[in-house]
């Protein structure tokens, strides 16, 4: 699978995650609220985190906060971009357990001030797979996830 059909597939899933919304009484509160039973993400995150409109919630605002959630401020800029920075920003929303995006951009600006260089995407890509073969970054990072589990298809 493409890296855009990876990132498309995340928006249908994230979509369809928020279409399990169900509407049930809260025996605490005693009022009516709804529920979601997601299979791929913390909806109830996701809405908090990004501010969405549960009741309005299209497949255009999913692909929106993949694109997000990808690094990219939205779907269109995406959808443009470069294959290495995708390459780049799926190995980041895969391992999103383990490093977040600004966690990612001080260490590859600490590579490139070491390095006295500004690095093309290219070579970006390479620091980023060598950092994540090396498990320079591991499962002790402790921040909330916006996924379930590590299932992508």
């Amino acid at each position: 699978m493409n890296t855009i059909d990876f990132f498309k597939l995340q928006s249908k899933n994230l979509h369809r995650d928020f279409k399990t919304r169900k509407l049930v009484f809260n025996n605490e509160f005693g009022e009516l609220s709804y529920e979601f039973e997601p299979k791929h993400f913390d909806i109830e995150l996701v809405i908090d985190d990004f501010n969405l409109d549960a009741e309005n919630f299209t497949l255009m605002k999913a692909q929106h906060v993949i694109a997000k959630m990808a690094g990219f401020e939205k779907w269109t800029i995406l959808i443009k971009a470069s294959e290495p920075d995708l390459k780049i920003a799926k190995i980041l929303y895969e391992n999103q357990h383990k490093v977040d995006q600004l966690m990612w951009l001080f260490y590859l600006a600490e590579v490139e001030e070491m390095n006295q260089t500004i690095y093309d995407s290219e070579t970006k890509l390479a620091i980023c797979e060598d950092a994540f073969e090396r498990e320079y970054f591991d499962d002790s990072v402790s921040f909330d996830c916006y996924l379930l589990d590590k299932k992508y298809g």
